[in-house]
């Protein structure tokens, strides 16, 4: 069995395998989500609509661009994730990973947010890739890494739940600065271009923050399968396939109203400038519903607490296509319950992801986390993807246009999509977690299996 570099105080095994994580770790640990938050859900809501209504460029061109870049990752996030299993260095497999993707991150980050007047598609797409190629260097160890620091059912909800807790703080952050600022004028020093300079600067503290005090974790690898073995072994991991289902499912019924919340804002319910306050309110709501999450899944499952909490969010969606212009409070309402119920999106599926690893490393021998979080990076960057990609030409073809007279089946067809659509693909996902078979004794008797090797 290989050793770490490093692991947190205690005996062979990892503190997470017999004790609760203290709070400066995960604290340590967390940091760096604050400025990869403008590299999430943001980057999809911000983005595509500074690109096509400040600089002009084609609604349909902009989806094709970032389908594209999400296409790319097909390739570099398995690549980066076998990487990642198999190096080895006295740094540490993840950490050395993290260290060298902080840099191309906060360049190109920069680059993609503070465009020229003049930037073209070309720019869009050579900037993305680059920004993809940087973040999944970045987020795939980043994620083992979690995963990797606890073996126990609970702590690792803890982990991720302050991770993507801090990733909503980041991200209130990165939609305050757009529309306290402004984003409309790509002439002069905007609010987009400042969130980008603003990751540029806190992505290289807080990393090293997290590379100083966070420790390798164990790693329970008793042998090296080759790639075809480790494939056919990933393959008959039901659970992680079930998982994966869902998770791709339940994205892109997050990524389409994501994509398309500031034209249904604007041009569906016709306030434009309450864009800003509805976006802050509903992550602000996320940072609650992460705490609540954690709670739900103590009570019962993560699994069970996750499909009621899509459940609910599907009853929450539905009478949003059918508001009418200038329903401020119905859709504030909206807005509150959602974004609630985002923290258990955000919390719960990447715990149950570390479960469903053990079921892996229990039965090939190999402890894999880089490559099954790249599995599950793509799945979330292919769903936002295909939401921007199937989207935004739908709506183009519709004779929706936000640079135009949009026709009122235009309209229509942006409130289905935007309202309705996503329910479709949450029952699909509901459907596939409710049962699922991987709970907190099972996952205990897959723990003890794998550190009594």
């Amino acid at each position: 069995m290989s050793t770490p570099s490093a692991h947190p105080p205690g005996d062979d095994k990892s503190q997470g395998e017999t004790g609760a994580l203290s709070l400066p770790l995960l604290l340590a640990y967390a940091l760096p989500a604050i400025p990869l938050a403008a590299l999430t859900l943001p980057l999809y809501v911000l983005v595509p609509t500074y690109y096509t209504e400040a600089l002009g460029l084609p609604l349909a061109g902009v989806g094709f661009a970032l389908l594209v870049v999400r296409l790319f990752d097909a390739i570099s996030d398995p690549a980066m994730g076998w990487i990642g299993d198999r190096a080895r260095t006295r740094f540490g497999r993840r950490r050395t990973l993290f260290a060298l993707g902080i840099p191309l991150v906060a360049l190109s980050a920069f680059m993609l947010f503070a465009p020229p007047p003049d930037a073209s598609l070309f720019w869009l797409t050579g900037w993305g890739l680059l920004l993809s190629l940087g973040y999944t260097i970045m987020l795939v160890p980043y994620s083992a890494w979690g995963a990797e620091l606890a073996g126990d059912y609970h702590q690792r909800s803890r982990i991720a739940g302050w991770r993507e807790g801090l990733i909503l703080l980041g991200t209130l952050g990165a939609i305050a600065l757009p529309y306290t600022i402004g984003f409309d004028d790509p002439t002069v020093w905007n609010g987009l271009a400042i969130l980008g300079a603003a990751i540029a600067l806190l992505l290289p503290l807080f990393g090293s923050v997290t590379l100083a005090l966070v420790p390798e974790p164990r790693d329970f690898t008793r042998r090296k399968l080759e790639l075809r073995d480790g494939l056919k072994a990933i393959a008959a991991n039901k659970p992680f396939i079930r998982l994966l289902a869902a998770f791709f499912l339940n994205g892109l019924a997050t990524g389409i109203p994501a994509t398309l919340f500031l034209y249904f804002v604007s041009d569906r319910l016709g306030m434009p400038e309450a864009r800003g306050l509805f976006l802050f309110i509903y992550f602000l709501c996320g940072v609650g519903g992460t705490a609540i999450a954690l709670l739900a899944a103590r009570r019962s499952s993560k699994h069970r607490a996750w499909s009621v909490a899509m459940i609910l969010a599907c009853v929450a969606f539905a009478p949003a296509p059918l508001l009418p212009e200038g329903a401020w409070y119905g859709f504030l309402a909206i807005c509150v319950v959602t974004g609630l119920l985002l923290g258990f999106d955000l919390a719960l599926p990447p715990s149950i992801q570390a479960d469903v690893i053990d079921v892996d490393t229990a039965e090939s021998g190999e402890q894999r986390s880089g490559l099954y979080f790249a599995l599950w990076s793509l799945t979330t960057k292919l769903a936002l993807a295909l939401a921007v990609g199937m989207a935004f030409p739908l709506l183009s073809l519709a004779g929706f246009d936000p640079q135009g007279q949009t026709t009122a089946n235009g309209l229509l067809a942006l409130a289905i999509a935007y309202g309705w659509l996503p329910i479709v693909a949450k029952l699909a996902a509901i459907a596939l977690m409710w049962n699922f078979p991987l709970d907190e004794a099972e996952q205990k008797s897959l723990r003890d299996r794998i550190t009594s090797a």
